[in-house]
């Protein structure tokens, strides 16, 4: 079976992977519940990434330092969309092999396909200029150096974690997921430092309040910081070869493992972004510094509020997030450019050319949390056309095969995408036409 696995391009260090996957999916394996499950655990963790990368930072922390827990439901409530739309992506790729810029680019015309690809690589280098600045941040707040030199410093970091790919996919998401294990291990100290009102945190988490225009805006902040257009199209990448069955029972119970990794990666990615705003909301808000405006200044601020400790946590998990997102960025323009030209190019070549902007916007000068927050502006412009095209071709049967959506499934997804879609609008306007 080996033979076969590597004759058919799996790399060594998968094969195991895929032959425990393959027993578990037949019914012949042994092992226990967890064994059974490791397998078929990655892809959700690397594009759950996208959901703690330095762009929700921004809006976390605004959002509990303007408000408190007042908007920990939408945190919840984005997280539940969030969950959604990467479960439907994940069964695009499982059921019809291939990725969502695929998909487009089979069943739309060439016009349409160029126009898409064209967004889409706006929407990708903008994703990378968020990230690069945010690890470059994480360095200079950390040590201390120029963000010049943390710019240089993150493209090496970066172009070691992306050579990974070359022994297969198993260990790329080992050092993925552990960076986003560091993220959330950095907010349980922070969490344990600060010690919140956990009534409150409880009541603001489910029951949804506002209070006045300004917080509608940052909900709308927050949700479009959640769900990134590139983590769609690069989950539906991660499953369309990973393990690979036809049968309809075992494609079920492939999606069904599927949807346990994005349950336990989303769920983690949750708990993580619900623990910036629990922290901006404890140490800031509470002490009446609700003017915090930048990542710099949150971090100046916890070190005379919380101690050393805090403050270094703080920049350990910007640094994670920061490496983590831009390498996956990079790996999801690999993604659309493949999928919707079928171009390809080395990845080291594509991380030189998309970090060129951000190495210029360091150069220059830009304040790197204005910054983060326009990316997240652009970022809004290209959701609709990859959540509208995801919902359509899971809910064709030809497609799907027996993953076809229900219903049910289809008119969820719908309002979600509506939902989405409309406060991205609604940012959109605040931020160019709003007082």
């Amino acid at each position: 079976m080996k033979e076969s696995l590597a004759a058919n391009g799996i790399k060594r260090g998968d094969i195991r992977t895929v032959q425990d996957a393959s027993q578990v999916l037949s019914g012949k394996s042994k092992k226990g519940r967890l064994a059974r499950l490791l397998p078929f655990l990655g892809p959700a963790f690397i594009a759950s990434v996208a959901y703690v990368d330095p762009g929700n930072f921004a809006t976390n922390i605004q959002g509990g330092a303007k408000f408190g827990y007042l908007l920990l439901w939408v945190v919840v409530a984005s997280n539940l969309m969030a969950m959604l739309v990467q479960a439907l992506s994940a069964k695009l790729g499982i059921a019809t092999g291939q990725n969502l810029a695929e998909q487009c680019r089979a069943n739309y015309p060439r016009p349409v396909v160029l126009s898409m690809w064209v967004l889409m690589e706006i929407v990708a280098m903008s994703t990378d200029l968020a990230e690069f600045l945010g690890a470059a941040l994480g360095f200079n707040l950390l040590f201390g150096i120029p963000l010049w030199l943390a710019g240089i410093l993150t493209a090496i970091a970066t172009f070691l974690i992306l050579g990974l790919e070359r022994y297969g996919f198993r260990p790329l998401e080992a050092v993925i997921t552990a960076l986003v294990g560091v993220v959330a291990g950095s907010y349980v100290i922070e969490t344990i430092l600060d010690r919140p009102a956990w009534g409150l945190v409880l009541s603001h988490a489910v029951v949804p309040r506002f209070s006045g225009g300004e917080s509608v805006l940052l909900a709308a902040g927050i949700l479009g910081a959640t769900v990134m257009p590139h983590a769609i199209f690069l989950h539906s990448a991660l499953t369309q070869d990973r393990i690979v069955v036809r049968d309809p029972a075992q494609l079920r119970r492939l999606f069904r493992f599927e949807q346990v990794d994005v349950l336990i990666a989303m769920t983690l990615a949750g708990l993580v972004n619900a623990a910036m705003l629990i922290m901006a909301a404890s140490t800031f808000f509470n002490k009446g510094l609700t003017d915090i405006g930048t990542i710099e200044e949150a971090h100046r601020t916890l070190q005379p509020l919380l101690g050393p400790a805090a403050s270094w946590a703080f920049a350990v998990s910007l640094l994670a997030s920061g490496l983590s997102s831009a390498s996956v960025g990079t790996m999801a323009g690999q993604v659309i450019m493949q999928g919707f030209l079928h171009w390809h190019i080395p990845s080291w070549v594509r991380r030189l050319i998309t970090m060129a902007p951000s190495l210029v916007v360091i150069m220059i000068g830009f304040d790197p949390t204005r910054t983060l927050v326009i990316s997240q502006v652009v970022l809004s412009f290209g959701l609709p056309f990859a959540l509208i095209p995801l919902i359509m071709f899971t809910r064709r049967r030809d497609l799907m095969g027996v993953l076809v959506n229900s219903r049910f499934t289809t008119a969820i997804a719908g309002v979600v995408a509506a939902i989405i879609v409309a406060l991205n609008i609604y940012l959109l306007y605040q931020t160019f036409f709003g007082a």
